[in-house]
């Protein structure tokens, strides 16, 4: 690439991302679906300046098919009440009290440190991990376009997979959360409040975006906990694939994210601690169940390729 290229591509870079800071001033973060859609490929498409001109069919080429795959799933959550399952409540307050020791830990803890007339530090710490949920694997997914094509293939899969994995438990095993549970009178009182820490921090446009997205989401897709599973496959991906000078501190952090996740989760009402256990399942399933696929794919190539040999072959040898 020529330098006047380059230079034409940071500047087309540097366009971009002024444009980006400037929507969240006025606008807020782009959250949702659409916003996220359109400010990732715009990006990639900026960085694509310069290059040749596949480079940039290739980017709506490879992204559109995974886009409309997440959009498909995104409209499908509310299969689970149209085709009218019933709905689990019980069994997993059961599980956490036992697992807990007679201790149901979503009610210990808003007994504890909710406060429905103060929003303390911990509230805002908690809302920024839980939001993180909606921004980090589809950033993770732009930085690895740019990097490594093959690695954002193997990542987009796993999220597809997973997702819709979750999407037809959703669909068998409509699972209600606490704060549906407290509402019909299985628990008492918890409420849902996973993004008020957010207005403790002046972030109130967030707040009313991601709730306005609850409102209108499956409220009885609690088992698996995709927010937990999307935390643990980012650990899981990038655990081995840290460099090894940061290990001793990226390590942990990785560990740490899931964890906390969780324990927001949980605290905010959202869901069960066996949610994010049984979500956790489902990624281990995923990620090695796509890994023995793709053993189990080159093997089958090889094979092939070995029987092939073997027919081109075997007319050399009768004509000896």
């Amino acid at each position: 690439m020529s330098a006047r290229r380059r230079t034409v591509g940071r500047a087309a870079v540097a366009v971009w991302a002024v444009g980006l800071v400037w929507f969240c001033v006025t606008q807020g973060f782009p959250f949702d679906r659409a916003n996220q859609t359109l400010w990732i490929l715009s990006g990639l498409v900026a960085a694509s300046i310069g290059r040749p001109l596949g480079s940039m069919k290739r980017i709506f080429l490879d992204w559109i098919p995974f886009i409309a795959v997440l959009y498909a799933y995104d409209y499908s959550r509310h299969l689970a009440i149209v085709i009218g399952r019933p709905i689990m409540v019980t069994p997993q307050i059961d599980w956490d009290t036992k697992l807990f020791l007679g201790v149901t830990p979503v009610v210990w803890l808003q007994q504890h440190f909710y406060d429905a007339t103060t929003v303390h530090w911990f509230d805002s710490v908690a809302s920024l991990v839980y939001v993180s949920h909606f921004v980090a694997v589809w950033a993770i997914a732009a930085v690895l376009y740019m990097r490594d094509r093959r690695e954002w293939f193997l990542w987009a899969r796993a999220l597809v997979v997973l997702s819709f994995a979750g999407l037809i438990t959703f669909i068998v095993v409509p699972a209600a959360p606490p704060w549906w549970a407290a509402k019909y009178g299985y628990l008492p009182f918890v409420d849902r409040i996973a993004t008020r820490g957010l207005d403790g921090i002046g972030i109130h446009w967030a707040r009313q975006l991601i709730d306005g997205g609850a409102a209108t989401s499956n409220d009885v897709a609690a088992i698996p906990s995709l927010h937990t599973g999307f935390a643990v496959l980012i650990a899981v991906w990038f655990y081995s694939r840290i460099p090894e000078r940061h290990r001793w501190w990226g390590r942990p952090l990785l560990v740490a994210y899931p964890i906390v996740m969780l324990l927001v989760l949980v605290y905010g009402g959202e869901h069960y601690v066996v949610d994010g256990i049984i979500g956790a399942a489902y990624v281990f399933a995923v990620v090695f169940g796509l890994r023995a696929f793709d053993r189990w794919r080159v093997r089958s190539k090889l094979d092939a390729e070995a029987a092939d040999l073997e027919d081109d072959e075997a007319p050399s040898a009768a004509r000896q």
